[in-house]
């Protein structure tokens, strides 16, 4: 085993047992953690991603090859660029994304 090898298991090891220290400084039996406003903005989203690339890939390959016609997109493959969006927008399907502050929450959901 190498030498990093065996210093990343030791801090992995570290970190596990810090984890599954109990708390070091309990609250006392009076205090309790501050209450969430209950007029809180709550937004949820989906973000249907997938479906609408599946819609739109047929016009970006037929609109690729005009794209080469183009001055400033030279060097760029652009049947290569179409698929490398849709390798990525294909990529980001299930991916949720929450923010939590103490005036809203918000969650977008990727599909």
């Amino acid at each position: 085993m190498s030498q990093a090898t065996s210093m990343f298991q030791s801090q992995l090891r570290e970190a596990v047992r810090a984890a599954h220290a109990p708390d070091p400084a309990p609250r006392p039996p009076g205090q309790h953690w501050p209450a969430r406003p209950t007029n809180r903005t709550v937004v949820r989203l989906w973000l249907p991603l997938t479906p609408l690339w599946l819609i739109l890939s047929p016009f970006a390959i037929l609109f690729a090859p005009l794209l080469m016609l183009a001055p400033q997109a030279r060097g760029i493959r652009p049947f290569r660029a179409a698929f490398a969006v849709g390798q990525a927008l294909f990529a980001l399907s299930g991916t949720e994304v929450d923010v939590d502050t103490s005036d809203a929450l918000v969650r977008i959901r990727i599909y």
